[in-house]
């Protein structure tokens, strides 16, 4: 009888620490509407770089550099969101926006 109360408290045991780790996951919420405004920002951004190397008015090396701080600000977001929940804070949403704006002001100078 002992063992079979050993074996139940050792199933339930595994069962919430699988509820706990499903829940965990659910946390992390990539819709947020902050996270899907910095995320749409990039991926427009990322496009109109393409469009001006394309179009030659870019030149590779400009484009690389871009890309670049678009990741950094992309890596970020991520950073942000799993200190928060899977959300960016309104602070964080506007900090983000400030340094996007800086980098779309660079994109077709």
């Amino acid at each position: 009888m002992h063992n079979a109360a050993y074996k139940i408290a050792a199933a339930a045991a595994l069962a919430l620490s699988f509820a706990g780790i499903a829940s965990a996951q659910t946390n992390w919420d990539a819709t947020h509407p902050r996270r899907a405004e910095v995320n749409h920002r990039l991926a427009n951004q990322d496009h109109r770089i393409h469009q001006e190397v394309r179009e030659g008015e870019m030149s590779h090396a400009e484009a690389t550099r871009l890309h670049r701080d678009d990741h950094q600000i992309r890596q970020e977001e991520r950073d942000m969101a799993s200190q928060n929940g899977g959300h960016v804070t309104r602070r964080e949403d506007y900090a983000m926006n400030q340094q996007e704006n800086h980098v779309s002001r660079r994109i077709g100078q």
